[in-house]
């Protein structure tokens, strides 16, 4: 663990110019420096530096934090790994704590393991490149035209036809074999040790930095299974893994989407095209884990499953995830008997640019998929597509985009709106799904709680006058939130932390975003007079709770005038008058 001293050192020495102008080209824009965003593609630079404040924050795509964060982001690394990475940069030198007996223990095992997949994936290739036993996979690839350079990025490998291959060669290595067999590449049975992996081609499984976590063997013939994957192990969780995510980050990076396909050789036939933004999943399933990796990374996601029943099946799912992630997401289609590898070989990767621009959404893609297997030709049918759609239209977050879904919908099904919604219960959405979505959005921007928030951070005389209004009666959800945790952090031991470092603590990334959004925006906070800022922003958020009262007359038009609630309902109107007259 790096001592706290430490990070600070690093931060104090190196400015967050500094660390961000190796990645991305700045120039001075006021108080701020500005810039293309590296993670997500623009052509108007929205991506802003705020030296005084050592944060960064785009206002496009809502990445912020301070120099670390930006580190971890763009490298894919650690908040450890960031550090030293910076530390590097800074000369400083990184004496991390004594390690507690449980910790060594877990460090030390953790680089067994890793050394044991080195030597592994090392092993295989070396079979696959001079062993007289890689021949057959030699000219299998040949035969698939794979050649030499992919080979060597896949790190591709054989596993000859012997049952303890690759036990000897571990032992050769000084490997305790135990260990081996917790990453799941050797068995042990009662006659002995012997490898998983026997006569089949070898796809090392990397994370994102690029380092073997587990692997994948694939049959050279038509036997079953056809492939098998490392199971589950200390470094490999293959709900949480993406295959060839280290090979396509620099891609994602400028172009901001990502391929999703199912097979190892879907992914080598698109990257062999020089399509880069690819990845696969590990013989799975997509996973909720692996849209939530996909969004940290990409804006818009495509899928190229197959075509059959279980592929169909397979982009509904991944559908479902990614409305749940808020990611947009399109489903690109192939010819019919074509999969990525076949439609490559006869065709170049521009015919397959087309392909992937006339991709549909993947909501629409669902729904004519729906009304192809079950035409809407009675009554009962358009009631079963009906139930099938609802639950997973209610998903889609975005109201304009719901309301032209629900339109073509009714269009596709020949009904009223009025009866698709009193289908779904009498609205678009029911009062409870639309609180969830709502709360599941990032926290729109509120003028007069953003100004309170710079408030608040900038001022400690406003600081205490807010504790003394109380903070529940000026923010809301995210901001009440952050203005929390911003005051527990300065009130605590390290009360001394700039806000910047303050950034490392939060864990929500609406946090972190509002956070970064506020600090780079704050610069007309400067030399002001706090309080009658803080006077008008409290009358203005005041008037803003007391609602309208067109409200209460429009519930007042529809009820008897001698009922208990229409004199109630003129009470609260008359005090609502009296109170606004008042700010």
């Amino acid at each position: 663990m790096i001592p706290e001293e430490k990070v600070r050192e690093v931060a104090e020495r190196l400015s967050i110019v500094e660390v961000v102008s190796d990645y991305v080209s700045l120039r001075r824009a006021g108080g701020n420096f500005l810039g293309l965003c590296p993670f997500h593609a623009e052509k108007t630079p929205s991506f802003n530096v705020n030296p005084a404040r050592e944060i960064f924050h785009c206002f496009g795509c809502g990445a912020g934090g301070n120099a670390f964060s930006f580190v971890m982001k763009i490298e894919s690394v650690s908040f450890p790994e960031a550090v030293k990475l910076l530390a590097r940069k800074a000369g400083v030198e990184i004496e991390e704590r004594q390690l507690t007996p449980s910790e060594k223990k877990s460090q030390e095992e953790y680089a067994q393991f890793q050394r044991i997949n080195e030597l592994t994936a090392s092993y295989y290739r070396s079979i696959l490149l001079s062993g007289q036993e890689g021949d057959q996979a030699r000219h299998y690839l040949a035969n698939r035209s794979v050649e030499a350079d992919i080979s060597e990025a896949y790190r591709l490998g054989f596993a000859p036809d012997r049952r303890d291959g690759l036990v000897k060669h571990l032992k050769n290595n000084g490997v305790e074999l135990d260990y081996a067999l917790k990453l799941g590449i050797v068995r042990k049975s009662d006659s002995g040790w012997y490898d998983l992996f026997r006569n089949r081609l070898i796809f090392p499984i990397k994370d994102a930095r690029g380092q073997v976590i587990a692997f994948a063997g694939r049959v050279l013939d038509a036997s079953l299974p056809k492939y098998i994957n490392s199971p589950e192990s200390p470094l490999y969780h293959k709900s949480s893994v993406l295959f060839g995510l280290d090979m396509a980050l620099p891609s994602i990076r400028t172009g901001s989407s990502i391929i999703i396909v199912e097979g190892y050789f879907d992914h080598l036939a698109l990257y062999r095209a020089g399509i880069r933004n690819v990845v696969a999943t590990c013989g799975t399933a997509l996973t909720g884990t692996h849209a939530g990796l996909i969004k940290r990374h990409a804006e818009r996601v495509y899928t190229l499953f197959d075509g059959d029943s279980a592929g169909k099946k397979a982009t509904i799912r991944s559908m479902e995830l990614f409305l749940e992630q808020r990611i947009p997401a399109y489903v690109i289609s192939m010819p019919a008997g074509d999969d990525p590898d076949s439609f490559l070989a006869e065709h170049s990767s521009e015919d397959f640019s087309v392909l992937r621009d006339t991709a549909r959404p993947a909501f629409e893609y669902f729904v004519r998929s729906l009304l192809a297997a079950t035409p809407p030709d009675s009554v009962d049918s358009k009631v079963r597509i009906i139930d099938d759609i609802v639950p997973r239209f209610r998903k889609i977050a975005d109201s304009v985009e719901r309301d032209l879904y629900e339109k073509e919908i009714c269009r596709l099904l020949g009904i009223t709106v009025h009866a698709f919604r009193k289908r779904m219960g009498g609205g678009s959405l029911s009062q409870q799904e639309a609180r969830k979505n709502q709360s599941n959005d990032a926290q729109p921007s509120d003028n007069v709680q953003d100004t309170m928030l710079a408030l608040l951070l900038n001022y400690p005389d406003a600081r205490t006058e807010i504790l003394r209004v109380g903070l529940e009666t000026i923010f809301t959800d995210d901001y009440l939130e952050l203005a929390q945790l911003v005051l527990d952090a300065l009130a605590g031991p390290e009360s001394n932390q700039t806000l910047s470092q303050i950034a490392d603590i939060l864990v929500k990334q609406e946090h972190r975003t509002l956070f970064s959004r506020i600090l780079v925006s704050d610069g007309q906070m400067a030399d002001i007079e706090w309080r009658t800022v803080l006077d008008q922003c409290a009358r203005s958020h005041e008037k803003k709770k007391l609602g309208s009262i067109k409200d209460i007359a429009a519930r007042l038009a529809v009820l008897d005038a001698n009922s208990a609630e229409y004199g109630e309902l003129l009470k609260q109107a008359d005090s609502l008058r009296t109170r606004k007259s008042k700010l």
